[in-house]
């Protein structure tokens, strides 16, 4: 295998970090780019003594020179509470961001692959969601800043494709979790396992009759190296994510059975714009990919809970304000 020269944008995040992860264990020479809002510097302190690893801090709103094979565009706050906290700033990250690693790919013939998002599909009148789908998005509602972004950043990617051949990527990621998710993150899955081991009252919104589709980080990460080692005339949108569906109560039940905890379920009305259904169709990513997640729910959630336990919270930064004990829990995101 060829040794190759990779940018991974927010790289020390959740999806980033064990991206970094596989492409060090490769032998790859990897760059991690990050500005630290949502991230932390804990997800790949293990990788700085790794001879094929740097970490730069840097805003992917800015544009870098570097001299890359392959970059990974993973730069942008993916949960509710964070991207809601600078709305006009994740919008740029997206954007510009977009702009900016495009315009490095075109200038030194890199192979680009933009993480995009399920979020693209909005509150979906099809179910499960399959790539052809338009979606169905509010583009002036409060989660519009993230969905829009990312909806504008494909459409970059398309053009600089269609105009300047730059060799892209696209795969449209679904809900995602495992060890190295920010515990501050507002997510449904470390929310819920943050209370239920406290012993807290797991926050649902509704009456958790919302579906989701969970997807272990493991699996998530095989189908994005997959994606950017397929062939060229396969350029996506392409859906990553596990079909299998659950509604939140049913995950606040596995939840608290799996952590032994007394927890209690109580309600909370619905957020703005909140999908009431997501599942990705992904039978394109068998067809083109030969990819399917093999992690079953409660084998990623053993893991997670692992995670969780042994977590020291002093250790890590609120990108905002929000603490998990008195906001509830957003379901978006990956």
């Amino acid at each position: 295998m060829a040794i190759k020269r990779i940018l991974v944008t927010g790289g020390a995040g959740f999806l980033g970090s064990h991206l970094c992860d596989r492409l060090v264990a490769q032998g790859h020479d990897v760059i991690c780019l990050d500005n630290f809002f949502t991230s932390q510097k804990l997800n790949v302190a293990h990788l700085l003594g790794e001879s094929n690893f740097e970490l730069i801090r840097h805003d992917v709103t800015h544009p870098i020179w570097l001299e890359v094979d392959e970059i990974y565009n993973l730069a942008c706050p993916a949960s509710p509470v964070h991207y809601q906290f600078n709305a006009i700033k994740t919008v740029k990250t997206s954007v510009m961001g977009a702009i900016n690693v495009l315009g490095l790919a075109k200038r030194v013939k890199a192979k680009v692959l933009q993480a995009s998002t399920s979020e693209v599909y909005g509150d979906p009148d099809i179910h499960p969601q399959p790539e052809s789908y338009r979606g169905s998005v509010n583009p002036i509602g409060p989660r519009a800043c993230y969905d829009e972004g990312k909806r504008c950043a494909e459409t970059l990617f398309f053009d600089y494709h269609r105009q300047n051949g730059v060799n892209i990527r696209v795969v449209r990621i679904f809900n995602t979790y495992g060890p190295r998710m920010h515990p501050y993150d507002g997510r449904v899955v470390s929310n819920f396992i943050l209370q239920a081991l406290a012993g807290e009252d797991i926050t649902v919104y509704g009456d958790g009759g919302q579906t989701r589709s969970f997807c272990y980080v493991d699996d998530l990460i095989d189908g994005i190296l997959a994606m950017m080692g397929g062939p060229d005339d396969f350029v996506g949108p392409v859906n990553l994510g596990n079909p299998g569906e659950f509604t939140i109560r049913e995950l606040a039940g596995i939840i608290i059975e799996m952590t032994g905890s007394s927890s209690r379920i109580i309600e909370k009305p619905l957020p703005v714009d909140d999908p009431t259904q997501r599942r990705p169709d992904i039978d394109l990513a068998k067809q083109k990919l030969g990819w399917e997640p093999k992690v079953a729910l409660r084998d990623g959630l053993a893991r997670t809970i692992a995670y969780f336990r042994e977590l020291d919270l002093s250790r890590y930064h609120r990108p905002t304000d929000y603490h998990y004990t008195g906001a509830g829990v957003t379901m978006g995101g990956h």
